[in-house]
């Protein structure tokens, strides 16, 4: 059966279908929050600032809008993304996490999952009054008392969580990963504003630069494609057991490790990571200090700087690659699971040899993936770097593609698996 028909029978089972309208609604519910505003805004200057700083307006864009409306849900999914991060971080220094997340299976996961939900309240509380500070020193929101900062900073919160529900609805009663569907609801919000404004400032003597645009973003989602599907395989084979009267095993199969395990989720860490010292410096640009002004104002420079800012991106998302799959991965683990349900790699030894050797080709191909995805992100820097032209870059930038581009595969991976257990199902 071809995609058409796999995508026709996507509508007319009953249940594929719920999923596929609940996560649409979920879409629109978020879109209408994302256009709620606080009160209290400047939009003239408000326009100003995220038309001049990059940093905010790469972060805007991953909020669909919310944060340049200065909605209620204005923080995104930042603070639960950022608990997440600060948690598997925690798994690599105390042995007690490390077990709660990789050793006690479902239940240590859920776990793990509740400690980051709780964080995420504190983290939103402080990322909240950051901003709301920030955008008053900006002269973006009027001066407000205390109760009412009170109250902005209770609802922006209560925002964050509202999304992080969201998501985790989408994962539990929808089809793919809330976190990424809803990222991805925020880029594509964002696109048909991004071409008015390439239509708006449009110059036909670019026409060459925007072919290579064009060209460049085709490039892009073939990459995408190419290493999202691309994957090596390691032969397993499972020795013969005789149980009473019956005889298991003596067949080969092969066990596969994607060349890009960690999928968008180190593009999302590093972005979190280096959005982080902008926001500080923003917010402390306004300060009576002179010595803290001017240090903000140098570490805003640096990160103007799109060379240094591409640098420390590329940097960034490679390290996080290795980082997110050593967490999410554990050779160790898989090959204690083969030698208990008999299974070897032919010419490798069961147990710490099966484990070193998954490793070593994990890191192989891990080095290929992290550079594209590495490569992609900085796509953007690239190209507004040597052209001079941002706006357009980000509309084609890496990041956003890549994080398009590869929720739409994960989603159709996932779709495609319901649509042969429902066909299984029927023998």
């Amino acid at each position: 059966m071809n995609w058409l028909g796999k995508l026709t029978l996507v509508f007319k089972d009953r249940q594929l279908r719920k999923k596929v309208l609940f996560v649409l609604f979920i879409f629109l519910v978020f879109r209408l929050a994302a256009n709620i505003p606080i009160p209290g805004i400047d939009t003239e200057n408000l326009q100003r600032f995220f038309g001049e700083n990059q940093v905010f307006g790469l972060l805007n864009l991953f909020t669909g809008g919310a944060l340049s409306r200065l909605s209620i849900v204005m923080l995104g999914l930042g603070p639960y993304i950022t608990a997440t991060i600060i948690l598997q971080l925690l798994t690599m220094i105390f042995p007690a996490f490390e077990k709660l997340y990789k050793e006690e299976g479902e239940q240590g996961k859920q776990k793990f999952n509740q400690y980051a939900r709780m964080a995420t309240v504190p983290l939103g509380m402080l990322q909240g009054y950051s901003m709301l500070i920030l955008f008053q020193h900006q002269g973006i929101i009027s001066s407000i008392s205390p109760l009412l900062l009170l109250t902005s900073i209770a609802t922006i919160t209560a925002g964050a969580v509202f999304l992080m529900w969201l998501g985790e609805l989408i994962s539990e009663k929808g089809i793919g990963n809330g976190v990424s569907l809803l990222i991805f609801a925020g880029i594509v919000a964002r696109t048909p504003m991004e071409v008015q404004n390439i239509a708006a400032n449009w110059d036909p003597s670019n026409l060459p630069l925007y072919i290579l645009f064009l060209a460049v973003a085709l490039i892009i989602v073939a990459g995408v494609v190419m290493v999202n599907e691309g994957r090596r395989n390691v032969p397993v084979s499972y020795a013969k057991r005789v149980r009473g009267m019956k005889m298991y095993g003596g067949f080969s199969t092969y066990l596969p490790i994607n060349v890009n395990p960690a999928g968008v989720i180190p593009i999302i860490f590093a972005l979190s990571i280096l959005l982080f010292p902008g926001m500080i410096a923003n917010f402390l640009s306004g300060s009576a200090n002179q010595l803290l002004a001017g240090i903000a104002q140098g570490i805003n420079n640096f990160l103007q700087n799109v060379w240094i800012y591409g640098a420390s991106y590329f940097v960034l998302v490679f390290l996080f690659t290795y980082f997110y799959t050593s967490v999410t991965f554990d050779p160790k683990t898989i090959a204690n699971n083969l030698q208990k349900m008999g299974g070897f790699i032919p010419g490798i030894r069961p147990g710490a040899s099966t484990a070193r050797f998954l490793k070593h080709i994990l890191y192989k191909i891990l080095f290929i993936g992290a550079t594209f995805l590495g490569t992609i992100a900085i796509m953007p820097s690239i190209i507004q770097g040597a052209t001079g032209i941002g706006a357009f870059g980000f509309l084609i930038g890496g990041t956003a593609l890549l994080i398009m581009v590869s929720v739409v595969l994960d989603m159709w991976r996932q779709i495609k698996a319901q649509i042969e257990m429902k066909e299984y199902e029927k023998f």
